[in-house]
């Protein structure tokens, strides 16, 4: 092993062109947010969980994140973070209603909240595709009606 692979995930070298690559993860079904912490209390000591409704949303979108990184290292550099959350488009809507929809001219403004999306993905991606949140210098979020409800999220390095 030489100098260049010491300290980097997957033995990858510094220049390895794969790490120039974005990398695009798509997850299927309704976009969640990121719940609350909860607190709880047992005796004298106070606690913190997140909901269990959470971590399993995080948990598919780490294994999909692993899944589309396959061998490739996670980021080092700064990066810019890409979230498209599609929402279905309710079927109790009219034709021309669902046409706007479908066309980007309405807009789904409703919970979950775009930055709660956003979070949740942040916190799964984290030390999976980027090696700290703290790398993310660029975001593009959106929110909007499509034919099928899913977040697709691309990462890529910034120049």
């Amino acid at each position: 092993m030489d100098a260049s692979t010491i300290d980097r995930p997957f033995g990858c070298p510094l220049d390895d062109p794969q790490q120039r690559e974005p990398v695009t993860v798509m997850l299927a079904g309704e976009p969640q947010g990121k719940g609350r912490a909860r607190a709880f209390r047992r005796g004298s000591h106070i606690g913190h969980y997140t909901p269990e409704k959470t971590r399993t949303y995080e948990g598919m979108i780490r294994t999909a994140a692993m899944e589309a990184l396959g061998n490739k290292a996670p980021f080092e550099d700064p990066v810019e973070f890409v979230l498209r959350a599609v929402f279905p488009v309710p079927t109790s809507w009219s034709g021309k209603k669902r046409d706007r929809a479908l066309t980007g001219e309405l807009k789904p403004g409703k919970k979950p909240d775009l930055d709660n999306i956003a979070k949740a993905w942040n916190d799964a991606l984290n030390g999976v595709v980027y090696r700290d949140d703290s790398l993310i210098c660029r975001m593009t979020l959106d929110k909007r009606y499509g034919p099928q409800a899913l977040v697709v999220v691309t990462v890529r390095p910034l120049p």
